[in-house]
């Protein structure tokens, strides 16, 4: 479902783990600097998208 909200904002396939990596990040079980490079900026626009870009910056 979540994907589905993020492809109608983004317009864009998802990568399934920026998801995973997201929703670990608002638990709190991990930081941005955890995410591989690679997806770090689509976790980024998930976490945006969710009402949580405070989550998305960098330290």
């Amino acid at each position: 479902m979540i994907r589905l909200i993020l492809w109608l904002f983004f317009r864009k396939e998802i990568n399934e783990m920026a998801v995973i990596y997201a929703t670990l990040i608002i638990k709190g079980k991990k930081v941005i600097t955890d995410v591989p490079e690679k997806i770090r900026e689509q976790v980024k626009d998930v976490l945006i998208a969710c009402d949580c870009p405070e989550l998305a910056v960098e330290a």
